[in-house]
């Protein structure tokens, strides 16, 4: 079963399609977004779809989080140990934007106790990789016309992941929490994402691996997809009607015969 959480009112494609036959592209188009197919009612023959704009969660969806195993073996401890260790806010904070570098630095463990600040970012850098089958998705999707931004929790160190995979290729570093001071599931990141876009909540897909996050996304209306590997996640935004060939659902004009 499709992993995805319906909002109220569905996301839809975004494009325009010069038709004879409006019922018969229509039926071409793929559910559940063919209820949301209309006719211009100054331009006969032309059908409108809304194209989604998709907002995609990053660590542990698009790149590999290293906090849950290069982390802990940096310092020799397991991953329950590390959490035991560490502050029990300054990660939160830093990732809010509320901590200076050198001030998480310096408040990372709760006991003050020295350690290599710059071993560990290299530590984490070297585990930043593309999870398997996403570079090649967003290429994809980027490929299919798609709007697509990153919408992460995440501390400034978002830009060693940057330098290292490039990932505004694909897409921009648009919603990071570090600069806008709000954190997933908070409902009002979801909000001000969708209001800084110019798009009602309705008219996003949001893909992420953290279902807590997912069903935040959901509550404020937007069409949740709760991430598990490439290839579901390109069934399921298939099944919610986005195609990824651009030649023949997001070309721009589409011209069909009487018949």
């Amino acid at each position: 079963m499709p992993s995805f959480i319906n909002s109220p009112s569905l996301p839809v494609i975004k494009m325009q399609v010069a038709c004879l036959n409006v019922s018969s592209i229509a039926a071409r188009i793929p559910m559940p977004i063919r209820s949301n197919v209309s006719r211009l009612s100054n331009q006969p023959g032309v059908v409108q779809i809304r194209r989604p704009v998709i907002l995609f969660d990053v660590m542990g969806t698009i790149v590999r989080d290293p906090f849950h195993d290069r982390m802990p073996a940096y310092f020799g401890f397991t991953f329950k140990e590390l959490l035991a260790a560490k502050h029990p806010t300054a990660w939160i904070e830093f990732e809010k934007g509320l901590l200076s570098e050198e001030e998480f630095a310096a408040s990372f463990f709760q006991d003050g106790r020295e350690y290599d600040y710059e071993g560990l970012k290299q530590c984490m850098s070297s585990g930043y990789e593309y999870l398997d089958g996403m570079a090649t998705l967003l290429q994809r999707l980027k490929g299919a016309g798609f709007e697509m931004h990153a919408f992460s929790n995440y501390p400034s160190w978002y830009t060693m992941i940057e330098n290292k995979l490039k990932l505004s290729q694909y897409l921009p570093w648009t919603f990071v929490s570090c600069h806008s001071g709000l954190r997933k599931p908070d409902h009002q990141a979801y909000l001000d994402a969708a209001e800084h876009l110019g798009v009602q909540p309705s008219e996003c897909i949001f893909v992420d691996d953290q279902p807590r996050n997912i069903e935040a996304a959901a509550k404020v209306g937007m069409l949740a997809i709760q991430f598990q590997n490439a290839e579901t996640l390109e069934k399921e935004l298939v099944a919610c009607g986005c195609s990824l060939q651009p030649e023949v659902s997001f070309s721009s004009k589409v011209v069909c015969d009487q018949s």
